[in-house]
């Protein structure tokens, strides 16, 4: 069992909260792009308001605890743990809620290198607590637009987790795959699940374009996202997304073990 107190110290002590690795630069950037409504940055959402810089970073001052001073132009984002740890709570509750009803999920992630493990281990508990993990469109060409050109993934799944991998990959499982923010992937899955017996997620569980692709369709979602990924925020705080765990998402992938234990026991999932 992971205390609050014992999760509180390492999301400081591996700088998932507290100073993060993101630059105040780098999130800047992001706000100014998604007031611009550039779909690199909406990656599935579609907002019902207008959404300024200045709105942008009260927004993610009020859900993350970045700075709120538009002034402050430079230096590491911070990250409130007290927020984290609050929205790790919902985030397990909405695990626990899907596993008592024994519902299918869809787990999805624009990180493999980083969160593979931890949404596969919350992928394992699922299934075992009677939930089908689905793996619709699995090897499906998505074609999605990167800042070198168009280029072709492969839908993957490992361990139900699903992610994009070079189209010339081979799908062994070893390779983790790519970095995406696109909400493409997830239209795939969900529209090739529908066609193919009609069996949708009750709950589709990741970051990026995962979650907010699927919440922009009407799937509840919930997710991980880091203070450079407004959508995901905008999406909670318009309805569309149920849950976002605000952390850096792209540490060391073993500094995630500790989250997936804290989710499980919260979720009574521990196995």
């Amino acid at each position: 069992m992971v205390s609050v107190g014992a999760m509180r110290a390492h999301l400081l002590a591996a700088r998932l909260a507290g100073v993060v690795a993101t630059s105040r630069e780098e999130s800047l950037r992001s706000y100014r792009l998604f007031a611009a409504r550039d779909p690199r940055m909406t990656i599935g959402i579609d907002p019902e308001r207008t959404w300024g810089q200045r709105d942008l970073i009260g927004l993610m001052a009020d859900k993350c605890g970045v700075s709120s001073d538009p002034r402050v132009t430079s230096g590491q984002d911070v990250i409130d743990p007290e927020r984290t740890l609050a929205a790790l709570d919902a985030f397990a509750g909405r695990i626990a809620d899907v596993a008592q009803r024994g519902a299918p999920v869809l787990i999805g992630t624009g990180h493999p290198h980083r969160l593979l493990g931890f949404y596969a281990a919350l992928a394992d508990a699922l299934s075992a607590a009677g939930c089908a993990v689905l793996t619709p469109a699995h090897g499906r060409c998505v074609d999605i637009t990167t800042r070198f050109g168009l280029r072709t993934y492969n839908l993957d799944y490992v361990r139900g987790v699903a992610f994009v991998r070079d189209a010339d990959a081979v799908g062994d499982g070893r390779a983790t795959g790519a970095h995406t923010h696109s909400p493409l992937p997830v239209r795939v899955a969900l529209e090739a699940a529908a066609d193919a017996c009609g069996v949708l997620p009750g709950l589709v569980i990741g970051d990026h374009g995962w979650v907010c692709g699927a919440g922009q369709l009407g799937f509840e979602a919930i997710g991980l996202a880091d203070t450079d990924d407004p959508a995901l925020f905008v999406g909670e705080a318009e309805g569309v997304v149920s849950v976002v765990v605000p952390l850096d998402d792209a540490v060391r992938s073993d500094y995630y073990r500790p989250l997936t234990r804290y989710v499980l026991n919260r979720a009574c999932l521990s196995q």
